[in-house]
């Protein structure tokens, strides 16, 4: 009986510690405004309910024109192949990848709606293992990754205002006391987001927006710098969002929530638009969702690059020092003593020909006739 009992906690332990390693949560894959780099759903092909970590790692790193992992099972490709279309020679080689965290079922399927961004989106739901899964490119040379997480430092009420008029709302503050106004901006359900600067969660959604605005359009910059040099890498822009989790966790409330994600998806519209502009449609969008609002800030996909070849050391770097010098000395009298067999060999040369006789060599200089 007592081993029964120690068998079924055994069991219950292995099994719950394998719910806890696992966290699922939704991929959405946006394709660019101009080129298909992703199947549609009209595409005779069978869509993916659940793809892995590695496998959505797997699908950027042949987004950016590079080969998937050759640990890459064969379910796993079958995957990739129902996601991406069947080109090698038609990748975009740029990336922006987004991590929106505090997002749970209800709220992505915003994310999924035709209009929500430009370009067609493919979603899927995708399950994060116990271990961190990462995104394996080859060398830092041949790939530039962007950090889309450095965060606005400088937050002013006029970086706000000019926000709030490009996004089509206004921004109401006094000039006599800084980051106390209320930010209002119109929502495609025809309903406003009202953010006040004075709660502490409003302003960090706000920074945390802004950030990500800024951050985008500095790495559209830096493509412009790359694309004029000698070499054009590919480029993964990479980041997270906490905005959605700020005001989940401060609110308790679906609604501030909803809100915050229907913001969030109008400026990722907007912002996405520039992209395409500046990448000339050569850029795609993949976006995970995770409900998780107390997620650890560690992203979800780490990115690693392949080791450096280096050069092969010399073998008489692992021996003694006494058996280098010894290696170096008989190297050295070698070295020494072909030069000198050299130099006196060419000398006699010289002597001879100097010796030689004028006369006529009657091999050199007769007419001989072959048979």
């Amino acid at each position: 009986m007592e081993f029964h009992r120690f068998y079924l906690l055994v069991i219950l332990s292995i099994l719950c510690s394998q719910s806890r390693a696992e966290t699922t949560g939704s991929v959405f894959f946006i394709d660019s405004s101009s080129n298909q780099f992703f199947r549609k759903a009209t595409d005779d092909v069978t869509k993916p309910d659940l793809i892995l970590d590695t496998e959505a790692g797997a699908a950027v790193s042949v987004l950016l024109g590079f080969a998937p992992p050759s640990t890459l099972s064969a379910a796993s490709s079958t995957k990739l192949n129902q996601i991406l279309v069947p080109n090698p020679f038609n990748r975009p080689r740029a990336v922006f990848m987004l991590e929106v965290r505090g997002v749970d079922g209800l709220y992505s399927e915003l994310l999924a709606k035709d209009n929500a961004i430009s370009g067609s989106i493919l979603s899927s739901k995708i399950a994060f293992g116990s271990e961190k899964s990462e995104i394996q490119l080859p060398a830092e040379d041949e790939v530039s990754v962007v950090s889309l997480d450095e965060p606005f430092a400088d937050l002013t009420d006029k970086e706000i205002s000019t926000f709030a008029s490009w996004m089509g709302g206004v921004y109401d503050y006094d000039t006599a006391e800084t980051l106390n106004g209320e930010l209002i901006i119109p929502l495609a359900n025809g309903a406003n987001m009202k953010l006040h600067m004075s709660k502490k969660a409003d302003r960090e959604f706000t920074a945390s927006l802004l950030s990500l605005v800024r951050n985008l359009r500095n790495a559209m910059d830096m493509h412009e710098d790359l694309s004029h040099g000698t070499r054009s890498p590919a480029e993964l822009l990479t980041g997270s969002f906490d905005g959605i989790k700020i005001l989940r966790e401060q609110y308790r409330t679906e609604g501030s929530a909803q809100h915050g994600m229907e913001l969030l998806l109008s400026t990722l519209s907007k912002i996405y638009n520039e992209l395409q502009d500046a990448y000339k449609g050569q850029i795609v969008g993949v976006i995970f969702c995770s409900g998780e609002a107390s997620m650890e800030s560690s992203k979800m996909l780490d990115v690693s690059f392949a080791p450096q070849r280096s050069g092969r050391l010399l073998e008489e770097n692992k021996l003694p020092r006494d058996t280098v010098l010894e290696v170096l000395l008989v190297r050295g009298i070698l070295a020494w003593t072909t030069g000198i067999i050299l130099l006196v060999s060419t000398l006699i040369g010289i002597c001879f020909l100097f010796n030689m006789p004028l006369t006529r060599d009657t091999l050199l200089y007769s007419n001989v006739k072959l048979d």
